[in-house]
């Protein structure tokens, strides 16, 4: 038996899968980190990048990536903090911290246009933030045939004051509280921390989550003198080789600290990083011995927060949530239908293919890196065959 409760032969599977999708070209490189009654197994195989000077640097548990919507449980957990200073309460109405956002507006159709609106039921809190039923987010649509969605991609990446007030400008695409709308919460919960706090938004993640739990590699950008440790990140090509193309890299836009402190998806971090991160919420809100969360604020982040009648309209695409939900800022598994995560496990998953996932049943942290867009989606193979792949080698 291997560390952890895992069968070193059955392990051997996990490093298999990487290494095909490392051979075949698919990814430069990837990592996992499987951490199970105390211990932690690591592997890693292939480089930062294909090609220049990061595709002679191995993959290891300090390779700096993208986080990008992983962000969003580490911004939860620090609203958290703040609720257990009393400096925030979950039902209080943001309004007092976020005049912008008082008043608020809500389209009569979400389709329709901006100007037809009622005023809306109640204002935003804090819980709506966190379980992003604040009544606006992402609007997938073709440019110019939903004016709501033209409207929040013109947004743009302004310092967060300005974003808030162009936010506030707009209508709700729906009353809050009725449906859960991917993004948006995130980034204003990191505005109202900032305003909370009186700092930075990136200041008050450095003060109450990064220093405590020893994560010095995570920020909002990579400092020059780390850029060797920072991975590539990559996109598809169209056609029918689908070829990777770069999107990011070393001295691109993760490289010097932005105007949008993006609480959806800003932050860079690594393996060891979020494994402290994760280790903490496994552990109630401890971190080597030391009181950072309670157990009740873990309990609460990562508990089932929707409704039947918002999972019911709500979602990716249709039946989404038939076998997950969500929490304050994380999924969160309510049934277990394949060779994966137990009903209660709670994390989320990265653009450029990152994934964490908290099994409280298994006493398991699992985290994947590596960096290639939608690389981690569900419904692909490498995602199901990851999962497979892990959960087959518990021994114990």
């Amino acid at each position: 038996m291997a560390a952890g409760g895992f069968s070193a032969r059955r392990l051997t599977r996990v490093r298999q899968l990487l290494e095909r999708y490392v051979d075949s070209g698919y990814v430069p490189g990837m990592l996992v980190v499987l951490a199970r009654h105390g211990q932690v197994h690591t592997e890693a195989t292939g480089s930062l990048a294909f090609e220049g000077a990061g595709a002679g640097v191995p993959m290891a548990g300090d390779t700096i990536v993208r986080l990008t919507s992983m962000t969003k449980p580490i911004v939860a957990a620090c609203a958290m903090t703040l609720v257990e200073d009393c400096v925030l309460r979950l039902d209080d109405p943001v309004d007092d911290l976020l005049p912008e956002l008082s008043g608020m507006r809500v389209l009569t159709d979400p389709g329709g246009s901006l100007d037809d609106t009622v005023a809306a039921a109640r204002p935003i809190t804090l819980r709506d933030l966190l379980t992003l039923t604040l009544g606006t987010g992402m609007v997938p649509a073709e440019p110019g045939t939903v004016p709501i969605s033209d409207a929040l991609d013109a947004l743009g990446e302004p310092p967060l004051d300005e974003w808030v007030g162009r936010l506030g400008a707009l209508p709700l695409v729906h009353q809050p509280g009725e449906r859960w709308m991917y993004e948006t919460g995130s980034d204003v919960t990191g505005a109202l921390i900032a305003r909370a706090t009186g700092t930075s938004f990136g200041e008050a993640l450095r003060e109450r989550v990064f220093e405590p739990l020893g994560m010095k590699d995570t920020a909002f950008s990579v400092s020059a003198d780390r850029l060797d440790r920072f991975a590539t990140a990559y996109d598809v090509e169209d056609g029918p080789t689908g070829e990777a193309q770069v999107a990011d890299g070393p001295g691109g836009m993760w490289s010097a600290p932005p105007e949008f402190e993006g609480g959806g998806g800003g932050l860079v971090s690594t393996a060891d990083d979020y494994l402290a991160f994760a280790s903490a919420l496994l552990a109630g809100g401890t971190h080597r011995g030391e009181r950072w969360l309670s157990r009740p604020a873990v309990s609460l982040m990562t508990s089932d927060h929707l409704m039947p009648a918002q999972r019911a309209v709500s979602g990716f695409h249709p039946g989404y949530f038939a076998t997950t939900s969500w929490g304050f800022g994380l999924g969160v598994v309510t049934r277990r239908t394949d060779l994966g995560p137990s009903a209660g496990s709670y994390g989320w998953i990265g653009l450029y293919g990152t994934v964490w996932y908290n099994d409280p049943a298994e006493d398991m942290s699992v985290i994947l890196m590596m960096q290639r867009a939608r690389a981690g989606d569900p419904r692909r193979p490498l995602r199901k065959d990851f999962w497979t792949t892990v959960y087959q080698a518990i021994d114990d």
